[in-house]
């Protein structure tokens, strides 16, 4: 391909260091590639993400895209709307960053040892729902702001600990701040943390093709097919209280033969009467090929158990 190949990205640290890695690689294949920076709506509103709605982050980059404006956008996929969007082809799944979410607290504790009252920080209602049901007693407070200002919360003293994904973190070279990398037992991940989502226009074959052979993880794509299928069968959007996480495992069929079957384990808030909240839990396996049949079976379970009562700002049907 001879054309410089444009590239859409937000401009944030988080998304020119993702964003960057997918350059490389395309330039690694001798393409030429121009970055170019797209402020969207998420990025200049200070309000909570549930309030803001569905797609903030990525609105403005598809319009760009089907604007001829850029060829290729990358999204933290966790942000997509579950919904596919005419005119854009996602293109290419690349190889996931563990998509496990971490904890940053003052004197290098681990969530177990903050004492109760402990303050921390997330705009999640995912994690927030999901710290709660553990019942340590911790005071949750609401928070916005890239990775920097959240972290510096923790070390001016204004709160005891913040929870991030450990993906963005270590994308940026934050790792080492990292005071406990938190199991999916303690708290679920979103659908598909972790992952990027790699978009062109469906029209733009050329393209389409060496992004495909260039950056996309069938097991990445798959595991993450499945928590987003979980996501949509809730209709639920992405700032919603539902964790998911699925991985592709060994397993034996009737013969004894090991092959490869898709994991999932999910999670979603349900509020009982007086008001209580708790996490629901389910979890599943299924051959690779029914990975989003997967996800719906999976919700249809956590529905039964009493989950339907996801509302407020972050329910949608996109």
């Amino acid at each position: 391909m001879s054309r410089v190949i444009k590239i859409g990205t937000r401009g944030s640290k988080l998304a020119l260091a993702q964003t960057g890695t997918v350059a490389d690689a395309l330039r690694a294949t001798g393409a030429e590639v121009e970055l170019v920076t797209v402020t969207t709506p998420g990025d200049v509103s200070s309000a909570p993400i549930p309030t803001i709605g569905v797609g903030v982050f990525t609105s403005a980059l598809r319009d760009a895209l089907l604007a001829g404006d850029v060829d290729v956008i990358v999204h933290s996929y966790k942000d997509l709307p579950t919904a596919p969007h005419e005119g854009i082809s996602l293109a290419a799944v690349p190889p996931r960053e563990d998509p496990r979410d971490a904890l940053i607290a003052r004197d290098g504790l681990t969530l177990g040892e903050l004492p109760p009252g402990s303050t921390v920080g997330t705009g999640s209602p995912r994690r927030t729902a999901q710290l709660q049901a553990l019942g340590l007693g911790l005071e949750i407070v609401p928070i916005r702001g890239n990775i920097d200002t959240r972290m510096g919360k923790v070390t001016s003293g204004e709160l005891d600990a913040v929870v991030l994904a450990r993906a963005g973190l270590v994308r940026i070279g934050r790792g080492d701040a990292i005071t406990e990398t938190l199991d999916p037992i303690q708290m679920l991940p979103a659908p598909a943390q972790g992952a990027l989502a790699v978009e062109c226009r469906s029209a733009d074959v050329d393209t389409e093709h060496l992004l495909r052979s260039t950056l996309d993880d069938e097991t990445t794509r798959v595991a993450v097919a499945a928590e987003r299928s979980l996501l949509a069968a809730l209709e639920a959007g992405c700032s919603a209280p539902v964790g998911a996480l699925a991985e592709v495992v060994e397993d034996l069929d009737a013969e004894g033969a090991v092959i490869e079957r898709i994991s999932l384990r999910g999670t979603a808030a349900a509020e009982f009467e007086g008001g209580a909240v708790d996490m629901l839990r389910a979890s599943a396996l299924a051959e690779k090929t029914e990975a989003v049949e997967l996800g719906r079976t999976l919700a249809a379970e956590l529905l039964d158990l009493g989950a339907g009562a996801l509302s407020g700002p972050g329910r949608t049907t996109q």
